[in-house]
Parts: C-alpha cells; sequence; structure tokens
C-alpha cells in the first residue's frame, strides 16, 4: 500500500487516473442504488421504437454491473503504466475523460430538462471534476514523457 501512496503521490497523471477510476466506481454504485439500468433500458427501447433503429445495446443487470465492475478493475490496475508515460497512454487518458465529462453532464443536464433527479445524478458531480482533473493532466504533454522506474 506505501507504494501505491507513494505513486499517486509523486505522479500527478498517475493521481488522476487513480481518481478518475474511484470516481467511476461511485458512479457506478450510484447507478446500481439508484435504478439506472431499468431507466437506461427503457430509453434505448423507446428509442428504438420511435426511430425504428437505435445503436446502443440493452443489458442484463449481471452482464451490466459485472461488465463495469470488471472495467473499473482493470482501469486502476492501468495506474502505474499511466506513471510511467507516454503519449498514447496520455490520448487515451483524454478521451475517456471526455467520454466522462459527457456522461457526468448527461446525468445532471438531464436531470435539469426532465425536472427529475436521474438515476446517477448524485455522483455525477464527483465524475465531472475527476474527468476534468484527467483531461486538464492530458493536456500537459510535457508531463507524459516516459519516465525511467529506479530501482
Amino acid at each position: 500500500m506505501r507504494l501505491a501512496g507513494s505513486l499517486l503521490t509523486n505522479n500527478k497523471n498517475a493521481l488522476a487516473w487513480a481518481t478518475l477510476m474511484a470516481a467511476i466506481g461511485l458512479h457506478v454504485f450510484d447507478e446500481t442504488l439508484t435504478d439506472f439500468l431499468p431507466f437506461y433500458n427503457g430509453v434505448v427501447l423507446e428509442l428504438r421504437q420511435r426511430l425504428g433503429f437505435f445503436p446502443m445495446p440493452t443489458f442484463s443487470f449481471p452482464l451490466w454491473l459485472g461488465g463495469l465492475i470488471f472495467l473499473v478493475t482493470v482501469g486502476f490496475c492501468f495506474t502505474p503504466i499511466i506513471a510511467k508515460g507516454g503519449n498514447w497512454l496520455r490520448i487515451i487518458a483524454i478521451i475517456l475523460g471526455i467520454l466522462m465529462i459527457l456522461n457526468a453532464l448527461n446525468h445532471m443536464l438531464g436531470s435539469v430538462y426532465l425536472g427529475r433527479i436521474l438515476p446517477g445524478f448524485w455522483s455525477s458531480p464527483l465524475l465531472l471534476a475527476a474527468s476534468i482533473f484527467v483531461v486538464l493532466r492530458g493536456l500537459k504533454k510535457a508531463s507524459w514523457q516516459k519516465t525511467r522506474q529506479l530501482g
């Protein structure tokens, strides 16, 4: 645990990434507690009926939750790799950060538009802040130069 704390203390990119993974994990927990999946599946089915085609899939609860837990776990495992740097990792971090900004805004602005709190709303401000942190770190190109491991 000391190594992980040291990594996050000494590398702002790794800290931003781990913060985003924690925020995504909390967001998944929030969505699970507030019945996001039935809401999401209902919206997808409604759009398919209205439009004749809608490219988003519907999910069963075990597949949805299991998949998200797996992805968040893999994301956390990438933290030491993020700390080593590299341009392709910077690009991945920026893309994921932008997608999570859009996700957070969708929950928040959707709540305003529909006039009710949508599932996943409560964790969205934290997800937005963590996503902005990752994108801002990603835009600092020099901080993503590959670093050498000592020892």
